[in-house]
C-alpha cells in the first residue's frame, strides 16, 4: 500500500509540475514559446530529481506505466502488482492535472485542443521513451545513486531534442489530454503517442537489458 500511495502521490506531483510550470511559463513568457518551454523543461527536471529521490526507496518511483511494464518483464516488479501500479499512476496523474488547474484558477475539467500527431511526433516518442529506459537501466547498473539526477537531466534534454517535447509516459499523456494549456495534447492524439511510447519502452528495455546485463563484462559480445 505504501508503494501504491507513493506512485500515486509522485505521479500527481509530477503532473502538477508539468502542467503548472507550463501555465506559469506561458503566462510570464508573453508569447515566447521558447522561454515557456525552457521554464517547463527545467521545472520538470527539478521536480523529477526530488520525486525520484524521495519515492524511489518506497516504490521504485516509476510514475510511468511503460517503466513498470519493463520492470515487470525483467522480473523486478511482480506481475500481480503491475495493474495496481498502473491504476495508481493514472489516477495520480489525473489528480495532478486537476490540482494544477485549481492552483491557477482554471476550470478543473478541460479538453485539450493542442494537436500532436504525425510520424515525426510518434518517432520522437519512440526515441524519447527508449532513451528514458536506457537511462534508467544503465543508471541502475553503473550509477544507482545517480539515477534521479540522470533521469532528470535526460528529460530536460529530451524536452528540447525531440519533436514531441518528450512525453515518454502513457499516464502523463492521458492526463495531459485533460488540460487545454501549454502542456496539453488533444485526446484524439493520445492513442498514437501511447503506442509509440510502448514501442520505445520495448526497444529501450530490450536493448538496455542486453547492454547492461549484470553478468556481461567488457569482453562480452
Amino acid at each position: 500500500m505504501r508503494a501504491l500511495v507513493a506512485e500515486a502521490i509522485g505521479s500527481a506531483l509530477l503532473l502538477a509540475v508539468v502542467v503548472g510550470s507550463g501555465i506559469m511559463g506561458q503566462t510570464l513568457a508573453a508569447g515566447n514559446d521558447a522561454v515557456a518551454l525552457l521554464a517547463n523543461a527545467l521545472a520538470t527536471g527539478a521536480g523529477l530529481l526530488v520525486l525520484i529521490t524521495l519515492f524511489g526507496p518506497l516504490s521504485g518511483a516509476h510514475f510511468n506505466p511503460a517503466v513498470s511494464l519493463v520492470m515487470a518483464a525483467r522480473g523486478e516488479l511482480p506481475w500481480p502488482r503491475v495493474l495496481p501500479y498502473l491504476a495508481a499512476q493514472v489516477a495520480g496523474a489525473v489528480a495532478g492535472v486537476l490540482l494544477a488547474h485549481a492552483m491557477f484558477g482554471l476550470p478543473l475539467l478541460q479538453e485539450s485542443q493542442h494537436l500532436r500527431s504525425g510520424w515525426p511526433q510518434w518517432l520522437a516518442e519512440v526515441t524519447a521513451t527508449a532513451g528514458l529506459l536506457l537511462t534508467i537501466l544503465g543508471g541502475v547498473r553503473h550509477a544507482r545513486d545517480k539515477v534521479p539526477l540522470l533521469v532528470a537531466l535526460y528529460i530536460v534534454a529530451a524536452y528540447w531534442f525531440t519533436a514531441s517535447t518528450s512525453f515518454a509516459n502513457p499516464a502523463v499523456t492521458l492526463a495531459r489530454s485533460l488540460s487545454d494549456t501549454f502542456a496539453g495534447i488533444a485526446p484524439a492524439d493520445v492513442g498514437g503517442f501511447v503506442l509509440a511510447q510502448l514501442a520505445g519502452a520495448a526497444i529501450g528495455g530490450g536493448l538496455g537489458g542486453w547492454l547492461f546485463a549484470a553478468e556481461q563484462d567488457t569482453a562480452g559480445a
